[in-house]
This record gives structure tokens, sequence and C-alpha cells, in this order.
């Protein structure tokens, strides 16, 4: 139902009710959640904050550094995540904007003639000059709780890219380690493939010489091929890694080839990793904070359905000039101006209103479980990469001690069948299991770095304010 009052009647209710004016719908707060004190497995870090945003230059690995950056500048995913940025910001603005009046500027000319008969014809000109003005008064909050969504949308997508940051930073480094594990692997089987080259060439001067039998042969030979054959597997894996960080940072597949060619050792590993307690954590988390603010912009959109309940006024009018000629327009006598007052009242929907109002707390009631679930994510990430690079450690000095073990027994095997003290069978064991611990050791040295780059994923590092300008268009 619209209703029409006269101009000094309408302006009387209108500045009557914006004086009282307030916002319909619940106002957001922040729920509190219950977040542990201290991280179950942190007895072997820091506790003390520390500066996460750029974890990777604590690698200290020149290469991975460059990459990083060179990602963050050059992925397609930190361009797409920019351009949502700039489309928040832009509705935010518009809904800003909604909140004041708009002005139309209008001039328009017309030519008309009447009469009958050739000579009874007269031509008159009509000149129209002037502003239109309308303006919906936010009585009730309803373009108030748009603003209020809208910006609590806005600083969602900057929470969002920076998540985007802390992904891509941590799937770099992690293709990275992987791509160093795999020219580590190679350069280890290629080692024992050399070593087992000699055995397989001293074993046929002895069976030449009638000291060994064509079984140890064919046995040594076997045992070499097993190791060449591992070798294009590796091979494999390892171009994979390198056209995967290629297109991490927005280049064609072999694009890094030069640079990555050459093998390295893995990044290093940092003496002492400070964590932090888990409310450090929520609030670095970019993803958390994401969710927080969704859940805001779903609060304050029930207000923005609520409003409907509540009349809607309108305020329109215009002022300007009229007159027949161009020369008589702006004078005194042509001054001509309107100003009408509107209110909009449902009177009869069916529970159409009632039903969207019912629609947004169903989805403010699922942004607030998203937003649980994702503090609940969080903190089972960070005490499962806790306890990998605690235990990855742990296997590692075991490894190490199995290597060196290893090499040892596999050193005197040869020497005493070189001696004629055992059999080729002996060699064959040892080898194969020096080739088996060195590996295992490479492995978990990579698996090491790979659960302290997780971990530093998992405690929101790797985000940095690079976006764009807040450019708030402001009426």
């Amino acid at each position: 139902m619209r209703l029409l009052l006269p101009i000094p009647r309408a302006w009387t209710l209108v500045l009557t009710l914006l004086a009282g004016c307030s916002l319909v719908g619940p106002d957001y707060v922040q729920p509190e959640l219950r977040v542990p004190d201290q991280w179950v497995h942190s007895a072997a870090y820091s506790t003390e904050s520390q500066d996460l945003s750029r974890w990777w230059e604590r690698l200290d690995d020149p290469v991975l550094t460059s990459l990083i950056e060179r990602a963050i500048h050059n992925s397609p995913d930190i361009r797409s995540a920019l351009a949502k940025l700039r489309e928040a910001r832009a509705r935010r603005s518009l809904a800003g904007g909604n909140r004041f009046p708009t002005v139309d500027a209008r001039f328009s000319a017309s030519r008309s003639r009447n009469g009958s008969g050739p000579s009874g014809y007269t031509t008159s000109h009509l000149y129209d000059a002037g502003f239109d003005a309308a303006w919906e008064p936010d009585v009730f909050g309803r373009l108030g709780r748009a603003l209020e969504a809208a910006e609590a949308g806005a600083e969602a997508s900057r929470a969002d890219l920076q998540a985007a940051q802390v992904s891509l930073a941590a799937e770099v480094a992690l293709n990275y380690v992987e791509l160093r594990s795999y020219q580590q692997r190679l350069a280890i089987a290629r080692d024992n493939l050399a070593i087992q080259s000699e055995t397989l060439q001293i074993t046929d001067w002895r069976a030449q010489a009638g000291l060994a039998t064509a079984l140890e042969v064919e046995q040594a030979r076997s045992n070499r091929a097993q190791t060449e054959a591992s070798l294009p597997v590796l091979d494999t894996s390892l171009a994979e890694a390198e056209n995967r960080l290629a297109v991490l940072t927005g280049q064609a597949p072999g694009a890094l080839h030069d640079l990555l060619e050459t093998a390295a050792p893995l990044p290093t590993v940092p003496e002492q990793v400070a964590i932090g307690i888990p409310a450090d954590t929520l609030r670095q988390r970019p993803d958390v904070r994401a969710a927080e603010r969704r859940l805001a912009a779903e609060t304050a959109r029930i207000g923005q359905e609520t409003a409907a309940l509540y009349p809607a006024f309108a305020l329109n009018g215009s002022f300007g000039w009229k007159a027949i000629s161009l020369g008589a327009l702006g004078g005194a006598g042509s001054v001509a101006s309107t100003l009408a007052g509107s209110v909009l009242q449902n009177v009869f929907d069916a529970g159409r209103i009632r039903s969207r109002i019912a629609i947004q707390n169903a989805v403010q009631q699922q942004a607030l479980a998203a937003y649980e679930k994702t503090v609940l994510t969080a903190l089972e990430e960070v005490e499962n990469a806790l306890a990998a690079y605690a235990g990855s450690r742990e296997r590692q000095a075991a490894l190490r001690q199995a290597v060196q073990s290893a090499r040892n027994a596999a050193q005197l095997a040869r020497q005493r069948f070189e001696s004629g003290l055992v059999d080729f069978q002996k060699v064959l064991d040892t080898e194969r299991t020096r080739l088996a611990s060195e590996d295992a050791l490479a492995t978990a040295e990579a698996e090491g770095l790979t659960a302290l780059i997780r971990l530093y994923k998992a405690l929101g590092g790797g985000w940095q304010d690079t976006e764009p300008p807040d450019e708030r268009a402001t009426p």
C-alpha cells in the first residue's frame, strides 16, 4: 500500500522518523569459542610469538625465496583473488551510495504547430530545464544493514586474498622440497649404481678366474638392473615437480628448467621453531577471519530482510524553469518546482517477507557453523603438523644411524667376499639394505621439511598486505 502525503505533513513525518531511526534486526557480536591455552604437542617448541609473514626466509634458500616471491606476483590465483577483492569493494561503495539522494539534470525543447489551412498555422516552442531529486530515508536501517553486510563482505574478500597467499607460498615450498628430494634420491641411486657396476665387474673377473659362479654374476647383474630401473621413475617425478613449480609461478612448463637443473641440497631447517599459542594462530589465520566476516555479513542481512516489515519512505522533488523561449528561461516567472513524499507499507504478501527472514536466519546459522568448523580445523591442522614434524625429526635421527651401519656392513661384506670369506648373497643383501636406507633417509629429510612447511601454513604464515589501495567512493 502506497500513501501519498501533503508536502508539509510528509516533511514533518519524515523528519520526526529520522530523528528516532534505528537499525532493525540483530546486532552482530563475535561468537566466543573455547580455545585451549596451549598446544598438546608443544613440548619441543617455543611458545613465543613470531612474525611468519615471510617464513620461507628461515629456510635459508635464495632460490626458494625467489620462486615464492615470483609466484605471489604472477600467480593467476592471486590475480583472481585481487579481482574479487576489487569487486567486493565496489559493492561496498554501491551500498554506501544507495543511502544518499540521487540528483539528475534535465533539459528538453519541443516545437508544435497548430491550426488549419495554409495560412492558419501557429508555431509554439517550450523549453524545460532543471533538476530532479529522489531520496529514500533509511528510517529502519534496510540500507544501513546492506552497507554493514557489504563492509563485512569486503573484509572477507581481503582475508580470502591473504589465504590464497598462504596456500600459494606453502604449495611452492612443498613442490620445491619435492624437487630437491628427487634430485637427492637420484644422486643416491646413481652412486649405488656405480658401486653395483663395480661389484658386477669384480664378480665377472672372479668368475673368469674360477673364483665365482655364473649364478653370482647374474645376481650382481640383476641387482644393478633393478637400481637402474628406478632412475626413469625418479626422473619423471622430478620433471613433474619442476613443471608444477613453473605453473605456480605463472609461467609455462619448462620455464624454470635452467634455474632448477643443477641439483642442490634441501633447504636448511631452523634450529628452533616458535609456534605461539592457539589464540595467536586463530588471529593469524586469514581463513578464520574470512569465515568470521562472512558470519557478520549474514547477520547484517537478517536486519536487511526484517526492514521489509516496516514502512518505506521516499521523497521526490524537482526544481527548474519552463519558458516558451530560451531568453525567458531562467527568469523569475519561469520557475517551476515540485515536492512529494510517499509511504509504502506491505499489507498482505502471504508470508513472503517472514519466509525470507526465516531463510536468512538459517543462512546465518550455516555461516556460524562454518566459522566454528574453520576454527576447529585450524586447531587440528596445527596439532597434526606439530606431531608430524616432531615425529619426522625422531625418524631422521634413527635413519642416520641405520644408514651409517648399512654403509659399514656393505663395505665389510664386499671386502670379505673379495677375500672369499662370505658368499655373494651377503654382498647383495648389504647393498640392497644400503640403498634402501639411504633412500629412506633422503625421503625422511624431505618429509621433515614438508611437515615444517605445513606447520608454518597451519600457523597462518605467508600472507602480506599486497592488495590494491582501498578506493572508497565517498559521495
